[in-house]
């Protein structure tokens, strides 16, 4: 014998309220935005690199096209690319400290920018993270939202 119940169908909460994955997708459109500008103007030190330093220039420029990627994708979907949010924000700290002990060592170009922007981006990345709690799983589809 089946017994047949109507129970309702229940909405799943989202785990995350909307503003503060907003708040976060906005964090990651300014990182988003700072990436592919980095990467525009990376194309006249790439032009003007001399024979020793082209190579490393184009790679710089395309690192500010993958992330700037990386930036749209997480914020599209903060919580469908768990794993890549940890890798960015690990690279940006990663280079942030590096430049940090680089700087304490002294003589080494360039420790003052990074420490300023990929130091801020890393705040910013971390920021959006928590806010959106880019860890934990996305809703379940059809959930109210």
């Amino acid at each position: 014998m089946t017994l047949i119940t109507d129970v309702p169908a229940t909405r799943h909460r989202p785990s995350v309220p909307r503003g503060r994955d907003r708040i976060a997708q906005s964090l990651l459109w300014v990182a988003a935005a700072g990436a592919g500008a980095s990467a525009a103007a990376s194309v006249s030190t790439i032009l003007q690199a001399s024979g020793a330093t082209a190579m490393v220039e184009t790679w710089r420029g395309y690192g500010y096209l993958v992330f700037a990627g990386l930036f749209v994708l997480l914020a599209l979907r903060p919580h469908r690319y768990r794993g890549v949010w940890e890798l960015v924000i690990a690279n940006k700290v990663a280079l942030a400290a590096t430049a940090l002990a680089f700087a304490a060592r002294g003589g080494i170009a360039g420790t003052g920018s990074i420490i300023i922007w990929d130091g801020g981006l890393s705040v910013l990345l971390i920021a959006a993270y928590l806010t959106c709690r880019g860890w934990s799983r996305a809703p379940e589809a059809g959930a109210a939202r």
